[in-house]
């Protein structure tokens, strides 16, 4: 399994950003990725310097939030449906997008649900539950 570490993720994301500005050709994950910083012009001040963001790793910003956590989430998800892996997470996240008519939303309610269950997981030393997660996710997905 891949692990990247938060140096490893936050590199990929700027550099991302940067070919993407730069209009230089990009490798499928990293077009996934850049159509994710489109939905999140809020984050492009963070993307643009690689040292900066490097640096903000040692500072703790209550109340802000982590571009890259939030980033690193929407392409969890996005991979999570390509392989529809939880089994059902895809069919979840396309009626959940349904219902409220937005891949974003759809998306960001998702992302509740994996940080509970990553939560959950570290709390408890356990590996995540997979089965909670799409539980969680398809509960979204059914209600108004």
């Amino acid at each position: 399994m891949f692990s990247p570490s938060q140096i490893d993720v936050r590199r990929f994301f700027c550099s991302v950003y940067s070919k993407t500005l730069a209009s230089q050709p990009l490798e499928a994950i990293e077009i996934i990725a850049s159509l994710w910083l489109d939905e999140h012009p809020e984050y492009h001040a963070d993307l643009a310097d690689v040292d900066a963001a490097l640096a903000a790793m040692q500072q703790a910003e209550d109340g802000k939030a982590n571009p890259f956590l939030h980033l690193s989430m929407h392409l969890s998800i996005s991979e999570q449906c390509s392989i529809d892996q939880p089994r059902g997470i895809r069919q979840a996240v396309e009626l959940l997008t349904h219902r409220r008519d937005s891949l974003h939303l759809a998306h960001h309610e998702a992302m509740d649900c994996l940080g509970q269950m990553i939560w959950e997981s570290q709390r408890a030393a356990r590996p995540p539950d997979g089965d909670a997660y799409l539980a969680c996710v398809q509960r979204h997905a059914t209600r108004d």
